[in-house]
């Protein structure tokens, strides 16, 4: 039975992309906007939707299992995003699609991706998940330790009321409190534990499922950079926005259920940095990998 929270109906919503009239040989879908205290469009919606529009030309049984997508111009809010999927190729277990995301004329994300014929046999291994992490009852709820602060933060407003994940940080979080020390040299400041699910829960197709992970994991990746440098996303003057995202899937994960979100940050130059994350079920499954870089800039005085 669905017991979905209204945030996780509106972001499933989103993701649902509708078919239009076919342009120049090529599938086209619609999907909404959600809004985003940054202003501009959340990246998250956009990888998700690059997602579920190539997902719909596919042959049937076919899942995602890799992405790699370029951010290329700032996304409007409150405007439709227009899909627009060309295939490249159907094999006998692989898929093809390039996947461009528009505004009008602007071409917001490219998106190239991969999908696989379920239950292909091979290896098959995993690095373990790190043991001793509490378990996420124990942890308080990102609605509830952003609450205090709504009318402080935009980005607190946001993760207490419009959310549709529960993100339960092991450790502090860097939402809205700089680091204790801004001394970059330390890399182990910059690995963190994630607990996540949605709020609520939703009858999910494995299309959906994989969509809604690559929405999630847009609100935390760069939270290990920020964690090193000693910044928050409240960090006065700062300035940041996705660059380019890739990801892997290696088995099927529903992202109503607990799951948790391996991150590390292994090196920043150029007002750039690079930021990993594993994603293990609970039962210690390694689920899926992802890489991304994100711009971060702060003023130097």
């Amino acid at each position: 039975m669905s017991t979905a929270d209204e945030s996780l109906v509106r972001a499933i919503a989103a993701l649902d992309v509708q078919e239009q009239q076919p342009v120049d040989g090529r599938s086209r879908f619609r999907g909404e906007s959600l809004d985003f205290p940054t202003g501009r469009l959340y990246g998250g919606q956009l990888l998700g939707q690059a997602i579920m529009a190539g997902g719909r030309t596919v042959p049937g049984g076919r899942l995602p299992h890799s992405m790699h997508a370029y951010y290329l111009r700032t996304g409007l809010l409150k405007q439709d995003i227009q899909a627009e999927v060309e295939t490249i190729r159907d094999g006998h277990s692989f898929s093809s699609r390039r996947v461009d995301l528009r505004q009008g004329e602007r071409t917001i994300l490219d998106a190239l991706l991969s999908y696989q014929q379920v239950g292909q046999e091979g290896i098959h291994y995993g690095d373990p998940m790190p043991t001793g992490l509490p378990d996420p009852e124990d942890l308080p709820g990102s609605r509830e330790q952003m609450e205090p602060y709504a009318d402080q933060s935009p980005f607190a407003d946001y993760y207490a009321h419009q959310s549709p994940f529960d993100l339960r940080h092991v450790g502090g979080t860097v939402l809205l409190d700089d680091a204790e020390n801004s001394d970059s040299g330390d890399d182990g400041r910059s690995r963190q534990a994630v607990w996540s699910r949605t709020q609520g829960k939703a009858d999910l197709d494995p299309l959906m499922r994989r969509a809604l992970l690559a929405m999630e994991c847009d609100q935390i990746m760069m939270e290990p950079a920020l964690r090193r440098a000693g910044l928050s996303m409240t960090t006065p003057g700062i300035s940041f926005a996705s660059i380019d995202h890739a990801m892997w899937w290696y088995q099927d994960l529903d992202p109503c259920d607990w799951h948790c979100f391996i991150q590390e940050s292994p090196v920043a130059a150029h007002g750039r940095s690079l930021c990993i994350a594993k994603v293990y079920t609970r039962q210690g499954d390694l689920a899926a990998f992802m890489v991304q870089e994100a711009m971060i800039r702060v003023p130097r005085d």
